[in-house]
């Protein structure tokens, strides 16, 4: 599911940036530069979005763009991001006796390692 809300990045006196969701109080993060901002904004909304979904709370709608109030030399920008549902699930597979020798003595995670090939497939 994909989620686009409007952040204010307020810039500190040291060069870092404050980021602040008017949609969603007590949603803040924080970054050490825009770039950095940036990441750090998506990241913090996908955790907020995540932490409401699991307390089964509403997420509420997001504001237009241009209804959002800043005070001067604040930025307000559009955050995206897509929640997938991170739960794991068992899914029996099959796999020739010696990979599953040679995995276990290797001390391999089977698991990580299907995950892992099937990122790099869909990616």
């Amino acid at each position: 599911m994909e989620y686009v809300f409007p952040a204010v990045f307020h810039k500190n006196k040291d060069e870092s940036y404050t980021i602040t969701y008017p949609d969603l109080p007590g949603c803040i993060s924080e970054g050490k530069n825009l770039g950095n901002a940036i990441y750090m904004a998506e990241s913090g909304l996908k955790q907020w979005l995540n932490y409401l979904i699991d307390k089964k709370q509403e997420i509420p709608a997001a504001s237009h763009l241009d209804k959002v109030k800043s005070n001067k030399g604040e930025l307000v920008n559009l955050v995206r991001v897509e929640l997938k549902d991170e739960h794991a699930i068992r899914r029996t597979v099959s796999i020739p006796k010696w990979m599953d020798d040679k995995a276990v003595s290797s001390g391999l995670s089977l698991s990580r390692i299907l995950q892992d090939a099937l990122a790099e497939r869909l990616a």
